[in-house]
């Protein structure tokens, strides 16, 4: 229990560093008419969870296996992010693909 403590916090303490420094600052979270944006608890979300099934899954007792299993997941977790970007915006435009585009 305590292996997914320090997972879920140090993956999300990644997860904010890796937002700051994709963003320059903390984005808070905000709802729009038609979604709602998670601003930086998205990548505190996915460097934690990210971090706790690594650690679930490397099943090791070390604290300095769990601290740096954590923080390459945080780090993971915000490559998959920005994997999922790719498939969000349009390759061509660049613009979202749930926009059209009116001229």
């Amino acid at each position: 229990m305590r292996n997914i403590a320090f997972a879920l916090l140090i993956g999300g303490l990644v997860g904010i560093l890796g937002h700051v420094r994709k963003r320059g600052k903390i984005i808070i979270p905000r709802k729009t008419k038609k979604f709602i944006y998670l601003g930086f608890l998205e990548e505190v979300f996915m460097g934690a969870f990210t971090a706790v099934v690594l650690v679930i899954s490397a099943d090791t007792d070390s604290l300095f296996r769990i601290i740096f299993i954590s923080i390459l997941a945080g780090i993971g977790g915000d490559a998959f992010l920005k994997g999922l970007e790719v498939f969000r915006t349009d390759p061509i435009s660049g613009n979202p693909k749930d926009q059209t585009n009116e001229s």
